[in-house]
């Protein structure tokens, strides 16, 4: 395999670590993240005035001559499989992805194969420039298995250090259309007992807590508020359902992006997904509020009735500003008009 030199030197005033010196005045067009570069130091692939250097901490001073050898991106180990995509848009840096129901977006112990990641690589069919030096699809979010909806994957290192940024900076614009248990109104003197739960101008529920790894379950995330990772959820009501009403349509839109946080958030409180087999709980719904066939739907629905209707970022090389929607998938939408009938 080959590979790439790259030459130049430390600027004044250089932090007082190698990772981060290099971080700052590496060239903008070599698109390595401090991640690589922290790779490639390991790698003993950088030289600071003609020494290898491989310890990340080192001291550099202003002047240095710096070589970095970057090997010529390397074929993924994950296999190309011929699996339909209903692609939203494409360019040379990146693609955005309706997501069906039912697919992994990356291939792990329990699934080795028809993935997302495993569909993209035979769609690229090559044409990838290499991420983190690797050929492969950049994944700077997922969506569960169970939801559907949209998703952007980088083409190229330079548009998955964009889009990692961006996610980093929580600037990224996601609205998710969701199917709860109840209605989560301000009205509801319930609501205001419950610790992180609160509500904003407009009707608008805000939920903010911690989130961490359950303590006995580890397929589960849990609501702390001490450790863990900060996470913030909104959801307004979109639309009721029964008379009176005992589920809603919910439109949620995220501050942070933590691991199922509307499912686990929602369900904190009191209205966890109808479908959901993790935290929503099968709960009875009244008969006489929705009618039979509002109930039956409800209790058959198979996944967690959550889609990820809306994304917009600044695009990671033309700095354009994209916004993207996808229709509700046609399980949901028979679950609303059931809901509704």
């Amino acid at each position: 395999m080959g590979s790439t030199p790259l030459r130049f030197r430390i600027a004044a005033d250089p932090p007082g670590r190698l990772d981060k010196a290099l971080s700052r005045d590496v060239p903008e067009a070599a698109n390595l993240s401090r991640t690589r570069l922290g790779r490639l130091i390991a790698d003993g692939q950088v030289t600071v005035n003609g020494a290898m250097l491989r310890d990340p901490k080192a001291k550099v001073a202003e002047g240095d001559a710096i070589e970095i050898t970057v090997p010529d991106a390397a074929e993924s180990h994950i296999g190309p499989e011929d699996i339909p995509l209903d692609v939203v848009f494409e360019d040379d840096d990146l693609i955005v992805i309706n997501k069906p129901v039912g697919m992994v977006v990356h291939p792990a112990p329990g699934t080795p194969g028809g993935t997302l990641v495993n569909a993209l690589l035979h769609h690229f069919g090559g044409a990838l420039s290499g991420v983190g030096g690797h050929k492969r699809p950049g994944i700077v979010h997922r969506i569960d298995k169970d939801t559907s909806g949209l998703l952007v994957v980088a083409k190229s290192d330079q548009a998955h250090h964009g889009l990692a940024a961006q996610f980093e900076a929580h600037s990224v614009e996601r609205y998710y259309r969701a199917v709860v248990y109840g209605v989560p109104d301000a009205s509801d003197p319930r609501l205001r007992g419950i610790r992180g739960v609160s509500f904003e101008p407009g009707n608008i529920l805000r939920i903010t807590t911690q989130l961490a790894r359950h303590k006995t379950d580890r397929q589960k995330q849990a609501v702390i508020f001490e450790g863990g990772r900060h996470a913030v959820t909104r959801a307004r009501i979109v639309e009721r359902f029964g008379q009176p009403a005992v589920a809603a349509l919910v439109e949620c839109w995220l501050e942070t992006g933590r691991t199922h946080q509307i499912r686990v958030h929602m369900a904190h409180a009191g209205h966890g997904l109808i479908g959901d087999p993790v935290y929503g709980g099968r709960r009875k719904l009244a008969t006489r509020s929705l009618g039979e066939s509002g109930v039956e739907a409800a209790r058959q629905f198979p996944r967690q009735a959550l889609h990820a209707a809306v994304l917009g970022f600044e695009h990671p090389v033309s700095k354009e500003k994209l916004r993207f929607e996808a229709p509700m998938p046609a399980d949901m939408l028979a679950l609303i008009d059931a809901l509704g009938r």
